[in-house]
């Protein structure tokens, strides 16, 4: 009996030539472009990865502590902290854990409240730095993708529904407003007056941290303990953004904020119930105290 033979054609052969040289002539051209989405992804998933890592560490309240993420678009390439701790500029340095973007990958939009950091609280998981934060390849600017948290503690790549935000209730214990004027911060004071007579006297430069103001503290009035945060979000990037905790289970004296090198007026002046910031009762306390300066602007209750 003749044996057959299974080998290929000539025919065969010509045609799986063929097919090759078409696969390489639409692969070879696209793979810069295939190679860079996959950075820009793996870059991606990496942070949400680290994001999601802090906040299960804050969810199990880990050490008794918050947990949050820095970025730092300041070294190259950039890179991105896990910290523990309430904000970056007081966290515990000899937890971080620091993971960089690749070369070809950068952070580009960043809006997270005016500040670079996401701090997730305890027990919860939820932040007040909602926002969202977004990536991209830097050969090619069209290549990109945007991670969104919310309030709740939500991380995803879906922006979340917009709704409204004249339902919630906002008070006085938190407060945020603007301040134009660049401080010198190796020679000014951030001056606490409370009850008109009981004065602090903060210097900046003893509470910078992470190019951020960090004050947390309490002042003894004789007659009770007042308790109160002040802290910046940015710092003269290209102005100030202030953040002010006072609430009023630790707070029973009228409370106004000054720096020592705006003569125009105070920076923020609470009544002693907290019910009116700036003399106004609503959320918008931009205006309406006499004395405050004219530096200060965009205040609203959180």
């Amino acid at each position: 009996m003749i044996k057959k033979n299974d080998g290929f054609t000539v025919l065969e052969l010509m045609i799986v030539i063929v097919v090759l040289l078409v696969l390489a002539a639409i692969l070879i051209p696209n793979f810069p472009l295939i190679q860079q989405r996959t950075e820009l992804n793996n870059g991606v998933q990496e942070f949400v990865g680290v994001l999601k890592s802090a906040q299960n560490r804050a969810l199990a309240s880990d050490a008794n502590s918050q947990y949050g993420v820095y970025i730092d678009t300041s070294v190259s390439p950039h890179k991105y902290v896990l910290f523990k701790g309430a904000s970056y500029a007081v966290r515990e340095q000899a937890y971080d854990q620091n993971y960089f973007l690749s070369n070809n990958v950068e952070f580009y939009a960043i809006s997270l409240g005016g500040g670079n950091e996401i701090f997730f609280n305890k027990l919860t998981g939820s932040s007040q730095q909602s926002g969202s934060v977004s990536l991209r390849s830097k050969i090619d600017n069209s290549q990109n993708k945007t991670v969104y948290i919310a309030n709740s503690g939500v991380i995803g790549f879906v922006a979340p529904s917009s709704a409204s935000d004249e339902a919630r209730i906002k008070d006085s214990r938190h407060v945020h407003f603007d301040y134009s004027r660049i401080i010198n911060t190796s020679t000014e004071n951030i001056v606490l007056t409370f009850d008109g007579t009981i004065v602090k006297v903060i210097p900046v430069n003893a509470y910078l941290a992470g190019g951020e103001f960090n004050w947390e503290g309490t002042v003894n009035t004789a007659s009770s303990d007042q308790t109160v945060r002040v802290h910046t979000h940015r710092l003269n990037n290209p102005d100030t953004q202030f953040s002010v905790t006072r609430d009023k289970r630790f707070n029973d004296k009228t409370f106004k904020i000054t720096i020592s090198g705006d003569s125009f007026g105070s920076l923020i002046e609470y009544s002693a119930d907290g019910a009116t910031v700036n003399g106004l009762t609503s959320a918008d306390c931009s205006s309406g105290a006499t004395g405050l300066s004219s530096f200060v602007s965009n205040c609203s209750w959180q």
